[in-house]
């Protein structure tokens, strides 16, 4: 793919060199090549149709000289976002608590055979990364510093699938593309080092490849988002109560800013953006409408470095040389740590050239010492870096679709969500999970804590992960005296506001199943989208609701039945069938109900009761209860917030009771802590949490900075230290007991904020990381 305006960066073979360097040739304006007219498809698309008449051609285009600028710039701030990347969403400020060195974890690689190095070690392999990465960024021994980063990166990606989205697969991707580029012909220390190498053509391929990966990015998360749940609005509701979106509620309502702006809106820009970026006359407009959409999606999720990667590659769609006038316009005193900003850069053998006439002869090739001789018929590099161009391409378009290939992973998603690039097109919410095991020996029957031996959650919902999860479970328990143990999961997931149902089948021993990549899963339980229509009346019915009671959507197989138990917390807690037939047994009564569609029936609380779905069909149904609990703290948090407002102003006329005091106190924290009355204790906390919200949310523009910086100071602190620490032992063997203890606290060591708030996180406003 080549954006109109390439033309800029195929020089005319007359030009011998173009560093703009007063000890380099410079440009021969004494013969100028006679060049053809421009046609239409040549202004619009950079390429004439007989550029594609035959191989050579083909091999040619895609090897045309091409201003290395544009490419050089991204390449440093490629390598800087992954620089930064690394310490964060890669982990190396927590790496001890990622990995967990000799602790009995459940881990979740790739292939199960994949184990990480011993702690020490793995820091080395993220010293190695990061140094890759600043190697990229520099331009400095860029080749080594490619396959640096890129090996270590994948060993960790395949590491941890938990940890797999789509945009840490483009990282990687990325990279990949990179080692195989002249990207280092522009602002580099490769080039200072080495002069033919400094501001050399680089072959358009190089381009090629990174627009039309950006552009498969786009346009196939697009095609992915005309999925009927993401039309409709199901898939991201959620986010139209963010306060990013408050401008819009101004003229629209939330469920039409749920619609328009961010179901709607996101699939036109995902479908638009690559086109509007390719083309000369849409680019500004795309430039802009993507910046703004990376820039809100910056706040919106944790989702690291991608906004801003994303943002570094709209530029790669300008014309080349692009740096060049950039830079051109800063103060002449800066130019000797910017960019080059003369243009012509010298030819590379890398290009194939074309043999352009001057004066009805061919132009003659008299390479000086400085420059290296221009290549006009294809070799086999070249022919090789097409071929690899072509498969590259057609890989890429092809994985999103490949599902048919790794059958083992559909669960409830379009395939492998790595390569897929379904981003945001599903959104979860769990209700249920249970873990129990059966041992093999006695058949005693017990339940675990769903999470025991593992930090992630995201084996919930994936069959591989979930087999995995089942066969570390069995080689942990017997430590505990459970031997050969089975493993039955009972999970149950709501997609995009569907029913609550079940994704796996609670009656498989996953331990002994079989699971494979290739072939369909066969405990995995169908999603019922016939019942997705309901969701428009589960809409009605949440309407229709008080603000204290609270409902849950259940479907349910025939054959199944759900164990539930009610909390003496939930008062007024009754199931209505909606549709098809369920028996309920209060287990404590050993009494059956029978339950026929649009008929209720009131559970007693502080037991347990199972809910039989006894229908041909399966069987709809919602539980509907009130927290009596928390509705009565709220009634309390009412009373008292009325009695401190009329002391402060005044109007209380009788004098408060002990306990209520500490309601008057001026020092919030202080007051917390002398209230001897609970509810007077959570009502004090929670109005400190609520002012430090506000104050945060209020704050000015430096506060926040400062706020960043420290926040983000002491975590790279920590990866720092923490670092240290380890490559020190891998030198010189681990220090005393004592002495590593003391280390290790210092490097943990948070920010004054974070420790005076050690009592709970402050949540301030909607978040989502991606799925």
């Amino acid at each position: 793919m080549e954006a109109r305006g390439e033309g800029a960066g195929v020089q005319s073979a007359d030009l011998t060199s173009g560093s703009g360097n007063e000890d380099e040739p410079v440009e021969d304006t004494t013969a100028q090549a006679v060049k053809p007219p421009e046609g239409r498809m040549k202004r619009i698309f950079g390429f004439e149709k007989e550029d594609f008449s035959s191989w050579h051609r083909i091999v040619c285009l895609l090897n045309r000289p091409t201003d290395p600028a544009a490419l050089g710039i991204f390449r440093c701030m490629f390598g800087m976002l992954m620089a930064i990347d690394i310490t964060q969403e890669r982990g190396l400020s927590h790496l001890d608590y990622k990995y967990l060195d000799g602790a009995p974890i459940c881990r979740f690689p790739l292939f199960s055979s994949l184990e990480p190095l011993p702690m020490d070690w793995m820091y080395l392999v993220y010293v190695v990364m990061f140094l890759g990465s600043v190697g990229i960024m520099l331009g400095l021994f860029y080749r080594l510093s490619c396959l640096m980063f890129i090996a270590t990166y994948w060993y960790v990606f395949f590491l941890d699938k938990t940890a797999w989205n789509n945009h840490s697969y483009l990282y990687g991707l990325i990279g990949f593309q990179l080692t195989l580029m002249d990207a280092n012909r522009y602002w580099s220390l490769d080039g200072l080092m080495k002069p033919k190498k400094r501001n050399a053509d680089v072959p358009l391929w190089n381009y090629t490849l990174l627009r039309v990966q950006i552009f498969i990015v786009y346009f196939i998360a697009g095609i992915k988002k005309l999925d009927a749940d993401w039309v409709e609005g199901y898939s991201m509701s959620y986010l139209a109560h963010h306060w990013l979106f408050e401008p819009f509620q101004m003229i629209l309502s939330v469920d039409q800013v749920s619609l328009l702006v961010v179901h709607g809106g996101g699939l036109a820009l995902d479908l638009t953006a690559g086109y509007l970026l390719f083309f000369d006359a849409t680019r500004p407009f795309g430039i802009v409408f993507v910046s703004y959409f990376h820039c809100m999606n910056s706040q919106l999720f944790s989702i690291g470095m991608f906004a801003y990667t994303m943002l570094a590659t709209s530029p790669l769609f300008c014309y080349p040389d692009w740096p060049r006038r950039f830079f051109a316009r800063f103060p002449a005193p800066l130019w000797v740590l910017l960019p080059i900003t003369a243009p012509g850069p010298q030819p590379s053998s890398s290009c194939v050239y074309p043999e352009v006439q001057k004066g009805g002869k061919k132009a003659p090739k008299t390479p000086s010492s400085n420059t290296t001789p221009k290549v006009s018929q294809p070799r086999f590099r070249h022919k090789l870096a097409t071929v690899f161009a072509f498969i590259y391409v057609v890989e890429q378009f092809f994985l999103p679709y490949s599902h048919f290939i790794t059958q083992g992973y559909n669960n409830w998603t379009n395939g492998l969500y790595g390569y897929s690039w379904d981003m945001m097109v599903h959104s979860r919410s769990h209700q249920h999970v249970k873990i129990t095991y059966k041992d093999g020996t006695t058949g005693e029957v017990g339940y675990l804590n769903p999470g025991v031996f593992t930090h992630s959650r995201r084996w919930k919902d994936h069959g591989d992960m979930l087999k995995q999860y089942a066969v570390c479970l069995s080689a942990n328990l017997p430590r505990y005296n459970i031997t050969e143990p089975e493993i039955y999961f009972d999970i149950w997931v709501s997609i995009n506001e569907r029913f609550q149902q079940r994704i796996f089948d609670p009656r498989v021993d996953i331990v002994k199943a079989d699971w494979s990549p290739f072939r369909p899963n066969p405990w995995l339980m169908p999603l019922l989208v016939d019942l997705s229509p309901w969701r428009t009346k589960f809409q009605e019915i949440e309407s229709s609701l008080d603000n204290q009671t609270e409902i849950v959507f259940i479907a349910d197989f025939p054959g199944l039945h759900l164990e539930n138990f009610v909390s003496e917390d939930l008062g007024n807690t009754s199931v209505q069938v909606l549709q098809g037939q369920v028996t309920v047994e209060i287990t404590e009564e050993n009494k059956n109900y029978t339950l026929e569609t649009g008929q209720q029936m009131k559970l007693p609380h502080g037991a347990y009761h199972k809910v039989y779905t006894v229908s041909e069909g399966p069987s709809c149904y919602m539980y509907v209860y009130v927290n009596t609990t928390e509705a009565a703290l709220q009634q309390n948090f009412t009373r008292l917030l009325g009695i401190q407002e009329r002391v402060r102003n005044g109007t209380e006329t009788e004098p408060l009771p002990p306990e209520l005091l500490p309601l008057i106190a001026t020092d919030d924290q202080g007051s917390e802590v002398n209230a001897t009355d609970p509810v007077v204790q959570l009502f004090l906390r929670r109005q400190r949490r609520m002012k430090e919200v506000k104050k945060r949310r209020e704050a000015n523009v430096m506060e926040r900075l400062n706020r960043f910086t420290v926040k983000k100071y002491y975590l790279l602190r920590r990866g720092f230290l923490m670092t240290s620490i380890a490559l020190r032992n891998l030198a010189f063997g681990l220090p005393p007991v004592d002495q590593l203890t003391r280390e290790v606290a210092f490097a943990n060591m948070k920010e004054p904020l974070q420790e005076a708030n050690q009592d709970g996180p402050l949540k301030e406003e909607a978040g989502h990381g991606e799925l």
